[in-house]
């Protein structure tokens, strides 16, 4: 390992316990800054109203950390929408913002357009599909940037456990994620969760970034954050254990793709060979392939849109 990440591990990588609540609700208010909290979802009914309901009662009515939740929907076809709204959160439609440019699929896609609903100088992202969810999860991320002026991007980092084995979650990263980061970008390499959903940042580096509309915009988001603001304005925080629904392995095969793809263009950022992938599954007459394109756009940064622009002026 990089001396550099030996000395960042030490300085720049912590437990939630080592901010109290009472320490992050002072730098609050003592330096002004607002929170807002996004949760991108799809079709996540089980799960989106108890994030939602523990969010709101621990962290804005039992003490004031949060100051916004804000849940965009990116199609449910169940009843996410309204679980999420009777929890409390207020509830954004992706199609409805910024209607001029048409959404694509994609979780980075729903991301994006989340800072043109949210007003929070800190963002704080939460997947939606978690289970036995703490608000740990979000003071543990957010703690650091009101509490630490030099630090604008923060990770979540936990166990993830799978069928009964623990850390054997994070399949995509282990055999994707971590081997390009250690190997194109090794000042990443003390990342625990490079992938992880659970992430806080300032709007103003998330407003200069450029988001892959799909799953490649952790990655994308961390190796264009190093180069930005440099390593020591990256965090991690150790939030306890991360629980939630897991894919199948093809899924997690277009995952992969997905990521490849981000770190192929952050490395050449020139042309794409075959942005498909091509997986089999057994049918009746026996392996049949399966072609699925892989993302290849990215949205500009947030502070290039006129009605970003135009709504800060106002």
């Amino acid at each position: 390992m990089l001396e550099e990440v030996e000395r960042w591990l030490s300085t720049h990588s912590w437990s939630v316990t080592d901010r109290p609540l009472h320490q992050i609700l002072a730098a609050k208010q003592r330096t002004g800054q607002s929170v807002s909290v996004v949760l991108p979802a799809l079709n996540e009914e089980e799960t989106v109203g108890d994030i939602v309901a523990i969010i709101r009662h621990d962290l804005m009515q039992q003490v004031p950390l949060v100051d916004e939740i804000v849940v965009v929907d990116s199609g449910s076809t169940d009843r996410t929408s309204e679980v999420a709204a009777a929890a409390g959160a207020r509830v954004v439609h992706r199609d409805d913002i910024l209607p001029r440019i048409p959404t694509v699929p994609g979780k980075g896609e729903v991301l994006w357009r989340s800072l043109l609903v949210t007003s929070g100088d800190i963002v704080c992202f939460i997947d939606a599909d978690l289970k036995e969810f703490s608000s740990d999860f979000v003071s543990g991320i957010v703690g650091p940037l009101l509490t630490d002026p030099g630090i604008d991007l923060v990770k979540g980092m936990y166990d993830r456990p799978l069928a009964g084995g623990q850390g054997q979650g994070g399949r995509v990263t282990e055999l994707m994620a971590r081997p390009l980061l250690n190997m194109h970008w090794p000042q990443l390499a003390g990342f625990v969760q490079p992938l992880g959903g659970e992430y806080a940042a300032r709007r103003t580096l998330l407003e200069q970034l450029p988001f892959p509309v799909g799953y490649g915009v952790e990655l994308g988001m961390l190796v264009d954050a190093l180069h930005l603001v440099g390593l020591d304005a990256l965090a991690q925080v150790d939030v306890g254990v991360r629980k939630h629904r897991h894919q199948d392995g093809q899924a997690l095969g277009r995952m992969a793709a997905a990521i490849y793809r981000t770190a192929q263009l952050r490395l050449a950022r020139g042309h794409l060979v075959r942005p498909s992938l091509t997986q089999f599954e057994r049918g009746a007459d026996g392996f049949e392939p399966r072609t699925y394109s892989v993302d290849t756009e990215e949205r500009p940064p947030m502070a290039e849109i006129a009605e970003y622009a135009s709504r800060k002026v106002a």
